[in-house]
């Protein structure tokens, strides 16, 4: 049986923690939150009493951390200090490219294998196994962890080369803030035109302006009011200031990217950051309430 270590229980992790539980494989978990520990021990789930001890037991560990510099720290800080020859990390956080591309240099270096599989899919999709994962990984790193990825994920895309998952969900990430916007101006000419927002969606639904925010946002957590996705406004303007920086990194002039970029930093002034991703579009349509 594999034995699966998970760093960062949060809403993401716990879901996975406790899918590969419920899957029969041998699941260890570790946060740096002692609350976040107690809750999924409760839970049934075994806890490890740091780094070392994950990196001791398991045949491949699981990141689900907030940012690249957190991945770096934990990877640099803890897992190499603890490396253990054969062991592959997955990395499902939304990181930097050359974060992971350096970072598996280092482990490949100790023996040690990295593969990049950022998730979509929020923590319902956790919960349920039913992620959506785009993946940077050699062949033979995927091979030896897919078994689990697809407990995990109900679709899972090869990109390319680690690295690549990241690049992939960082241009997802872009799209789904941009979309955000431009679905709220469509509905707003649609409010101030006369045309019902429902009808309007299913219009759109039925037509080539569609996407996932007009198809699953709009529809489940936007126009209902209730703005739950498990998604807040702090990590979407984490990942599209990711977006924004690489797009420097890349020298282009991207004039879109850069307005999405703008807006989603301005909202923080009238959005606050615990709020849910979704609520972007009240600058355009104001305080929906939930009917």
């Amino acid at each position: 049986m594999t034995a699966v270590g998970i760093i960062g229980l949060g809403n993401m992790g716990r879901g996975m923690a406790l899918t590969l539980k419920g899957a029969g494989f041998a699941v260890t978990g570790y946060d740096a939150s002692e609350a976040t520990c107690a809750a999924l021990a409760a839970e049934g789930l075994s806890i490890a009493n740091g780094i070392g001890a994950v990196v001791a037991g398991a045949d491949m560990i699981i990141l689900s951390l907030p940012t690249a510099e957190i991945v770096e720290r934990v990877v640099a800080d803890g897992i190499l200090a603890h490396a253990r020859s054969g062991v592959v990390i997955v990395d499902t956080s939304t990181s930097h490219p050359e974060t992971s591309r350096r970072l598996a240099g280092l482990l490949k270096a100790r023996g040690m294998g990295f593969v990049d599989v950022p998730v979509s899919g929020g923590p319902k999709g956790a919960a349920s196994g039913t992620m959506t994962m785009v993946i940077g990984a050699d062949d033979d790193d995927l091979a030896r962890v897919l078994p689990v990825l697809e407990r995990m994920s109900a679709k899972r895309v090869h990109v390319g080369g680690v690295g690549a998952g990241n690049v992939a969900k960082i241009v997802n990430n872009l799209l789904c803030a941009a979309h955000l916007l431009t679905a709220a101006e469509a509905l707003r000419m649609a409010k101030a035109a006369g045309v019902d927002a429902f009808r309007l969606l299913e219009g759109l639904n039925a037509g080539s302006g569609r996407s996932g925010v007009t198809q699953v946002n709009v529809p489940n957590w936007i126009l209902n009011g209730a703005f739950d996705s498990g998604f807040t406004m702090q990590l979407m303007r984490k990942d599209v200031r990711l977006a924004a920086q690489f797009i420097g990194e890349l020298g282009l002039a991207l004039p879109i990217a850069a307005d999405t970029a703008r807006i989603w930093a301005d909202s923080a002034a009238s959005i606050a950051d615990s709020e849910d991703f979704n609520r972007i579009v009240e600058l355009q349509l104001g305080s929906i309430s939930k009917t």
